[in-house]
């Protein structure tokens, strides 16, 4: 499954993997089912997610792919209870053919989809889905969103599964449905997606140390990334509007005068608003100091305009949820993170002289909520900013840069997604490169950019489609249950 995502590439190998997945859930008890679900999961993740012990260290990460397993385990039961149930009820081959890979390709979504926000947010990294972002299958993502795209994928699996089993007379109509309902499914074209004109865009890509524990002397990551901007002002380029990374400042300028001073400097050069990540600070009412992972669009004229304080701060590495509670099982980790974001509460655009402009950083890239929410509120175009210093030269970046692209045509919007080391790139809506810049490499990025206001489908439809599939899934399982509970009550009597 892992080699079909980026830097692996190979996409058909992440159904392979489901349907490795899928053939080992059949005819096992739920015991059985868990086991063989979660030495899967692990086997997945720890692979997938190997950037994560690039940051804390190994245990972090074993951690992480425990707890994902352990969804993948309850998933397998409920998928091995669908095989062994369902066909007790519908015998007929195509309802074998097509009902039963419904509701187990419902049941794989619906695992998913908790994973995806439960606990303490969720972790919606490894979503088969998003092995998909330049294969044949990307045009669905505009029409079903994500969580649509890995029903569709596992589906397709499920019904060539049942296309090699039972007995032979059966497995010719079966791979014949099978292989018809892929060529339908991959003959839906991409949504069209009406552009709005333009928009002219400097993304810089700094290359400090923007390394949690790898910063350097202080003001570096700011000094980098006025250095990549220079040569644009030295050339007399004159965008709209100029986008730094997440972390694209050391220092606040609502903190520092230098900062606020470069920041003045920027944008007064380009006769343009500078869109930069910092850390703020605020303190409330009872004089209790908070931080934010914050983006700030900031003009020479009047400073900050509006900012966005990062709804999705990473727990476990932007802060600790329940603290007290995790620390007495890794003191020595949960210390190394000093620093407790607060979630944000704002909204996610910022208005750029008329053009409004979807703000999001970092991991919030994975939060469908977030994204969504952004085209609801006018976004024209995304602005992906992040940091991925900390995970050095893993698939990390390159997995986020995918994400960025699957959301371009999801949301038929183009994504800047602008990063302090890389991977930074630009992305049409229909999700073609732009221009993309190498990776640990000072330099910026300036182009015309499409806008839209256009709504696609997986938009309009939002969670609703994560809600239909779900459902479905556990709907007929339900049923299932219900109708097989005398036959199963007997048996054992």
């Amino acid at each position: 499954m892992d080699a079909g995502f980026p830097d692996g590439d190979w996409w058909p190998l992440t159904f392979v993997g489901v349907g490795m997945m899928l053939w080992a859930y059949r005819g096992r008890r739920a015991g059985g089912a868990f086991l063989v679900g979660f030495v899967g999961g692990m086997s997945f993740y720890l692979f997938h997610i190997q950037w994560a012990s690039e940051f804390l260290g190994l245990v972090p990460m074993l951690a992480l792919s425990f707890l994902e397993s352990l969804f993948f385990g309850v998933g397998a039961i409920a998928i091995t209870l669908a095989y062994r149930w369902m066909p007790r009820v519908w015998r007929g081959t195509y309802a074998r053919l097509l009902f039963l890979p419904l509701v187990v390709a419902g049941l794989w979504t619906a695992r998913e989809a908790i994973a995806s926000v439960w606990p303490y947010g969720g972790f919606a990294w490894g979503r088969v889905a998003l092995s998909q972002s330049e294969s044949p299958f990307a045009a669905l993502f505009g029409w079903f969103g994500i969580s649509g795209v890995s029903f569709v994928m596992v589906f397709l699996v499920a019904v060539s599964v049942e296309a090699m089993v039972l007995h032979k007379a059966d497995r010719v109509v079966r791979a014949a449905v099978a292989v018809g309902l892929a060529a339908v499914i991959l003959a839906i074209p991409a949504f069209p997606v009406a552009l709005d004109g333009t928009m002219r865009v400097a993304a810089v890509q700094g290359n400090g140390k923007a390394g949690y524990f790898d910063r350097g002397e202080p003001g570096n990551v700011l000094e980098s990334q006025i250095d990549a901007t220079a040569p644009l002002i030295q050339a007399g380029e004159k965008p709209d509007v100029v986008v730094w990374p997440e972390g694209g400042s050391d220092s606040s300028p609502y903190d520092s005068p230098r900062t606020a001073q470069v920041f003045d400097a920027i944008s007064r050069e380009f006769d343009a608003p500078l869109v930069s990540g910092v850390i703020t600070t605020r303190v409330d009412d009872d004089g209790v100091e908070t931080y934010y992972n914050t983006s700030v669009l900031w003009d020479s004229e009047n400073g900050a305009t509006d900012y966005y304080d990062k709804k999705h701060p990473v727990p476990f590495g932007e802060y600790v949820p329940d603290r007290a509670f995790w620390r007495p099982f890794a003191p020595d980790l949960i210390d190394l993170i000093g620093r407790e974001y607060t979630p944000g509460v704002t909204d996610t655009v910022f208005d750029i002289n008329g053009v409004i402009a979807g703000i999001n950083i970092c991991f919030d890239i994975v939060d469908d909520q977030i994204l969504t929410d952004s085209v609801d509120e006018g976004a024209q175009i995304v602005f992906a900013q992040s940091n991925n210093a900390d995970f050095g030269r893993t698939d990390e970046s390159v997995q986020q840069l995918a994400i960025a692209r699957i959301r371009a045509i999801e949301l038929g919007r183009s994504v800047v997604n602008i990063s302090t080391v890389g991977t930074s790139a630009i992305i049409a809506p229909n999700g073609s490169t732009i221009d993309q810049l190498p990776t640990y490499t000072p330099g910026a990025m300036i182009d015309n950019v499409p806008l839209s206001s256009a709504t696609t489908p997986a938009v309009f439809l939002g969670r609703q489609i994560e809600w239909l599939v779900s459902g479905l899934g556990v709907l007929g399982l339900l049923v299932a249950a219900a109708a097989t509970r005398p036959a199963r009550k007997r048996s054992r009597v």
